[in-house]
């Protein structure tokens, strides 16, 4: 599972997982350390299949056994790469991880309103809003 920019270099590890739909989990398909992940993130690039880059659940999902189902611990994470995937935009390759970076990142401290401090001139506008 590698989300990653090509001019990156590998993470050292990848997984390759397969969902059918159904009741069933996803599924580990590939699984490899070194030049077998490197050869797992070229294949899915090259098959136009987008790469999800989570090193620790990258480690957690290669330990399991080819054609494992994933287990219910991990179903969040594997739902966040669902996630991932439908907002993923192969002219865009990189705005999901813009759009979930920006997510993830802390609120902007605001500046405080001076009007808000007199009491009355610019009552109603936010600190947004009185640019």
């Amino acid at each position: 599972m590698s989300r990653r920019d090509s001019s990156q270099a590998p993470s050292g590890r990848a997984v390759a997982l397969r969902y059918d739909g159904g009741d069933g989990a996803p599924v580990v398909v590939a699984s490899g350390m070194g030049y077998l992940a490197e050869k797992i993130v070229e294949v899915a690039s090259e098959s136009g299949v987008p790469v999800y880059e989570d090193n620790s659940l990258a480690t957690m999902l290669s330990q399991l056994a080819l054609g494992q189902e994933i287990p219910d611990s991990l179903y969040r994470a594997i739902v966040e790469i669902y996630v991932y995937f439908l907002n993923f935009d192969p002219n865009d390759p990189e705005k999901a991880r813009r759009k979930r970076e920006a997510l993830e990142a802390p609120p902007a401290p605001q500046a405080e309103d001076p009007s808000a401090q007199d009491g009355g001139a610019g009552q109603g506008q936010s600190a947004k809003g009185a640019t």
